[in-house]
């Protein structure tokens, strides 16, 4: 991505898809963007059999709704910032309104509340047919570009130009 190009909703949504697929789990699990902008980020979590927790009475694993919340707060931070940072969770809260359902996928919705030098606030929610499942109120801390990998934002947008050539032609 060249230095002065700012990126589109469709960037993002492409960086960001790139994001959640080097995370082993999430790529295992098929986690999808459907909507990243600087205002917040929609994952959708496919149904899987790796998300139970009680086979019996078909419920989804507490924990899988936290990877996904934690997940989501942190693939929003991204678009938030001037420019992409590594930002490792400082502390993810997590309220459960009541189990997920096996069988349904899982929407995640996410977006940054506040960013300062030093933390990234988020807060996101997650939905099945029937209504919201959980809330989570998540911190980042901010490592500047001095302990950002060089080349995290370029590999973050690799392939964009061909990408978007490719949409339009």
């Amino acid at each position: 991505m060249p230095p002065d190009h700012t990126p589109s909703t469709a960037d993002w949504r492409r960086a960001l898809a790139r994001f959640v697929a080097v995370i082993p789990h999430t790529r295992a699990l098929g986690l999808e963007v459907l909507e990243a902008t600087p205002e917040g980020v929609t994952l959708r979590l496919p149904w899987h059999e790796d998300l139970t927790g009680d086979a019996t009475r078909g419920l989804v694993h507490g924990g899988a709704l936290t990877m996904l919340l934690d997940t989501a707060c942190g693939a929003a931070v991204l678009p938030a910032l001037p420019a992409p940072e590594v930002c490792p969770t400082l502390d993810l809260r997590v309220d459960h309104y009541r189990p997920g359902v096996a069988g349904q996928a899982i929407i995640a919705e996410a977006r940054v509340v506040r960013v300062t030098a030093s933390v990234v606030f988020t807060e996101g929610t997650l939905y099945q047919q029937a209504g919201p499942l959980a809330r989570g109120i998540g911190n980042f801390v901010r490592l500047g570009p001095r302990n950002t990998p060089p080349g995290f934002a370029e590999a973050l947008f690799a392939d964009q130009e061909s990408d978007r050539e490719s949409d339009h032609g």
